[in-house]
């Protein structure tokens, strides 16, 4: 007898914060998914891309005895299927005779039915997949779950210009389900949903995006996963930066499988999105390093003082101390908004003067110094001062040391070596100043989900409101040395984000000399900029990861 096919499809989709590495523990992860989605009566779980082994694990994949833990992983899993429950599609890197494959494992009844592997590898921005992994030998069709032909396109094989998603149609899939490590920057979830309705329009085929959540070193991964309906609808939505189980139903409809359930959450606005970025980043990096708290120099200013909100939202009070480093520069009101800060968070707050340490630095180079005059070599020892303080703390205590420098101040390297710069992980490195002074104000009206810090104004109003100061001299700001923050920012984020040439910077409205000042600054910076803490990416090219100049560059852009 021919068995007849479903006409109901229930898909769990695991959108899961695995750990790089971790295999026994990401296994774990899925294993429990697998459980509640058995609860909420799912057919098939789908995981995101390369789960087991946790993405992007980079070089790890190099390593035989990782890819042995992930297969076997892989194996353990197919062999929980026996119990009559879901079916899994689950991420696995595997090695066979035709190279080493980002794959997936597709599995049900206690074995694996199916292999299949990516084709389309990435080479750009953030991804260098070509350097760790072999392109799959060839395009291997649908796969039949229980009487439904499932496609599995992973990835980067519905952005690119391989027709994967055509051919499977072709082949005769009915679904498309997509397992995906898509990290987050500003606005990406249209750029999805749009890559998604040009595959459907192409296909005729209803295509489900699950999407990994977490960070991972530089990159978040916002979750956000969906799925876009034969009619080019959006027929699910999942929520971003949360970690969830969905089950989502799906019927046949003539010769269609459309979804008459699912999830359909709200995703955030673009300064909630991008300050719960930069706590997810800042937690899951701590969490995952086995950092039991964090430090931090709270210096009065904006920047020291959004650290110190994210720290406490995302590990919560205890978990931070803070530390005021004053010197003869330090203002009055520095003093008063540093601590009305920690008191607002309600984290530890102390008090080292270092006064005696910059003087006995000052003492100690009288001889090799006599005869010039005092600058920015006596300012910088008052930052790196402050940072060995800090790293002091680090040492004693095991505390992670969190950096506090925007993207404006990296790029013109307006931040000190050995000072300032000292830290493990810095969680606004992708922000720009203007975009630090928005999500403080945001901060301030809006507690985010999953928050472990307190309601109300936690930036006292006069960080926001006073003009910013390194305060390493008297009556210093930073637009002593800087173009106003809206112009160097505008200018930044044409010659980083846009690469646009200075004619086209000029044209906007801003000043030659100025413009191509700032791009002096920008390439003389690079040296500074390999030797920072990793931080979280919010734009679309972040400093590491996205954009790699070199640090011996003389080129400089004058038509």
């Amino acid at each position: 007898m021919t068995k007849t096919a479903p006409d109901t499809l229930r898909i769990a989709v695991a959108q899961l914060n695995p750990t790089v590495g971790d295999v026994a523990g990401n296994l774990a992860k899925a294993r429990e998914a697998r459980a509640d989605a058995a609860r909420q009566g799912a057919d098939l779980v789908l995981y995101t891309e390369l789960f087991l082994a946790g993405y992007p694990p980079e070089d790890l994949v190099l390593k035989p005895s990782f890819l042995k833990a992930c297969e076997k992983a892989a194996q353990d899993f197919a062999n929980d299927t026996a119990d009559g429950g879901p079916g899994v599609i689950i991420g696995t890197p595997l090695k066979r005779r035709s190279g080493t494959h980002n794959s997936i494992v597709f599995a049900d009844g206690g074995k694996i039915i199916a292999e299949r592997y990516k084709l389309d590898l990435p080479n750009y921005g953030e991804f260098d997949e070509k350097r760790v992994f072999q392109a799959g030998p060839e395009l291997q069709g649908p796969v039949n779950f229980r009487g439904v032909r499932i496609g599995i396109p992973i990835c980067e094989d519905i952005w690119g210009d391989i027709a994967v998603c055509e051919t499977l149609a072709e082949s005769g899939a009915e679904i498309l389900l997509v397992p995906n490590g898509s990290p987050y920057y500003r606005a990406k979830i249209d750029v999805r949903h749009q890559i998604v309705i040009r595959q459907v329009i192409e296909t005729g085929l209803p295509m489900v995006y699950a999407n990994q959540l977490g960070g991972q070193d530089e990159l978040i991964f916002d979750g956000a996963s969906f799925a876009i309906g034969a009619d080019k609808t959006l027929a699910f939505q999942m929520s971003q930066f949360e970690e969830a189980v969905a089950v989502t139903t799906w019927k046949r409809k003539g010769d269609h499988w459309v979804c008459s359930e699912g999830p359909m959450s709200k995703i955030p606005e673009r300064e909630e999105a991008d300050y719960r970025a930069c706590m997810l980043g800042l937690r899951d990096y701590v969490n995952k390093n086995g950092f039991k708290n964090v430090v931090l120099g709270l210096s009065g200013g904006i920047d020291s003082a959004i650290c110190a909100a994210l720290a406490v939202d995302a590990l919560g009070e205890e978990r931070l101390r803070t530390v005021m480093l004053p010197y003869r520069y330090t203002s009055k009101d520095s003093l008063k908004d540093a601590e009305d800060c920690a008191r607002a968070l309600g984290c530890r707050y102390d008090i080292v003067p270092i006064s005696e340490p910059v003087e006995g630095f000052k003492h100690a180079l009288t001889q090799l110094f006599e005869g010039t005059q005092e600058g920015i070599t006596e300012e910088n020892l008052q930052s790196r001062a402050r940072g060995t303080i800090l790293m002091a703390i680090s040492n004693k205590f095991g505390s992670m040391v969190v950096t506090t420098g925007n993207k404006s101040e990296m790029s013109v390297g307006y931040a000190t070596l050995y000072g300032d710069m000292n830290g493990g992980f810095n969680p606004i490195k992708d922000l720009y100043k203007m975009q630090v002074y928005a999500l403080s104000r945001w901060r301030n009206s809006h507690v985010p989900p999953g928050a472990l810090g307190p309601s109300g104004e936690v930036i006292p109003k006069n960080i926001i409101d006073k003009a910013p100061s390194a305060e390493l001299r008297e009556n210093q700001t930073d637009q002593d040395s800087l173009p106003p923050y809206p112009v160097l920012d505008d200018i930044l984020e044409c010659l980083v984000e846009n690469e646009m040439s200075v004619d086209d910077i000029v044209a906007r409205g801003h000043d030659r000399a100025t413009v191509t000042r700032v791009e002096h600054l920008l390439y003389i910076a690079e040296y500074k900029r390999r030797q920072a803490a990793p931080g979280v990416k919010i734009t679309r090219k972040n400093f590491g990861r996205d954009r790699r100049y070199p640090i011996t560059n003389r080129f400089r852009d004058r038509g």
